[in-house]
């Protein structure tokens, strides 16, 4: 339940005193500016660094130095199954079962895997449906997708839009658009969460009405993995990817993730880019003895190459954090913690810009765009000489997102007394 916000300094702080996950933000670093603690909203772009990461990747360095090859068996964590200790944890994240989740590659690595499985372009249906406003890299990996396919994107690419003067997607037109075209597209590829706008689409009846139709129903799940709560299981997606730096805070160019459901890994008849660590691992080491690619069932079946442990580590201890925060208790705090920054905006410094994420808090995650009427750039500029660490996208949107796992009321309002 949402509380009755107060614009005072006092309200803030009694918030952070009543917050059960308060104690998460000092398992994080901080970045400081002038020996103060920045105010960090840009968590959707890149995560804070959880302390114990750097255990973890000294661990492992420390395993390659004492042990060096041996480590793959004898390391504290043996190498050659630490790619399996994300099976639980990363199911519980998106709402699988163990088997359906495996981490590896990039975000858009695992796309193209995934398309190269599940688009399977025949007769009438051989075209692809993604947003119009989708991240580039999404929309480069279809144009590619069905270029390899020798189709031209000009005509094989639907792309879904915002109504005229509107900036969210409206469910009830994706529908539609799934229904009336749905016999000549092959796969659905749309974002958990819009990284623009940060709109929350509805994953289960855009999933059910692509099933509908035929199609195959794939998500991109960049901004929505740490954010909301999912159910890629029971909803019955078919595939789903996602990048590990935002917010789940596994640093740079983390290692991604990757969901098949069940029904999928099971057939190993499934065409699909084959590599050894997705052989069977029975069978991985007898090289030459075994000329040909039997996948293991599950997601695992998609890996490629041997997994990168010191990528691995950091995501290892983040993970560790939402499992002990549970996803349903991160997702009640931020929406107290939006809503409580959209309502101090409203109140405090709204004649400047509008919001355009949704305002149904059930159709939106932790993050605010805020479309500003004059120089959203020199407004960022300025934020960020006082200490608030934002997001401009432009022309005109800053992008701010108060993460539940280590952000504050007060931070909220003292960001809110910087705009204003």
């Amino acid at each position: 339940m949402i509380p009755v916000f107060e614009a005072s300094e006092g309200f803030a702080r009694r918030l952070d005193e009543r917050d059960p996950l308060a104690r998460f933000r000092s398992r994080f670093s901080i970045p400081e500016r002038g020996g103060e603690p920045v105010l960090y909203f840009n968590g959707n772009s890149l995560g804070l660094m959880p302390k114990a990461a750097r255990e973890r990747v000294v661990q492992e360095l420390d395993d390659w130095a004492s042990l060096a090859v041996n480590a793959h068996f004898e390391g504290k964590t043996p190498w050659f199954s630490y790619h399996e200790i994300f099976r639980e944890s990363g199911a519980r994240l998106v709402g699988a079962v163990p088997g359906e989740v495996v981490m590896m590659n990039g975000l858009t690595v695992n796309l193209h895997l995934m398309m190269a499985t599940f688009y399977r372009p025949d007769g009438r249906r051989r075209k692809i449906l993604i947003e119009d406003g989708a991240f580039p890299s999404d929309t480069y990996a279809a144009q590619s997708q069905l270029r390899v396919h020798g189709l031209d994107p000009v005509d094989a690419l639907i792309r879904v839009a915002p109504r005229e003067g509107e900036a969210l997607l409206r469910t009830e037109d994706l529908i539609a658009r799934i229904e009336r075209e749905g016999d000549e597209i092959a796969v659905v590829v749309l974002p958990g969460v819009q990284y623009y706008t940060g709109q929350w689409l509805d994953m289960p009846a855009i999933t059910a009405a692509a099933h509908a139709q035929g199609c195959v129903a794939g998500w991109d799940l960049a901004h929505a993995a740490g954010n909301v709560p999912l159910s890629l299981h029971d909803w019955d997606v078919d595939f789903a990817v996602w990048c590990s730096y935002k917010y789940l805070n596994a640093g740079p160019g983390a290692v991604a993730g990757c969901f098949v459901h069940e029904r999928h890994g099971r057939d190993l008849s499934r065409p699909r880019l084959g590599g050894w660590w997705g052989n069977d691992p029975a069978t991985r080491f007898r090289m030459d003895q075994e000329r040909d690619f039997k996948p293991r069932a599950g997601a695992d079946g998609w890996q490629l190459s041997n997994p990168p442990i010191l990528s691995l580590a950091p995501l290892r201890s983040s993970l560790d954090l939402f499992d002990e925060a549970g996803m349903e208790s991160l997702r009640r705090k931020s929406v107290v913690l939006t809503g409580y920054l959209e309502w101090l905006l409203r109140e405090r410094a709204g004649s400047r810009f509008e919001v355009i994420s949704p305002k149904d808090a059930d159709a939106r995650g932790c993050q605010l765009s805020l479309r500003f009427v004059h120089r959203a750039d020199e407004t960022l500029r300025a934020l960020e000489s006082a200490g608030v660490v934002a997001d401009y996208r432009p022309p005109d949107v800053v992008r701010v997102a108060p993460v539940p796992l280590y952000n504050t009321f007060h931070e909220v309002w003292r960001a809110v007394e910087s705009i204003r």
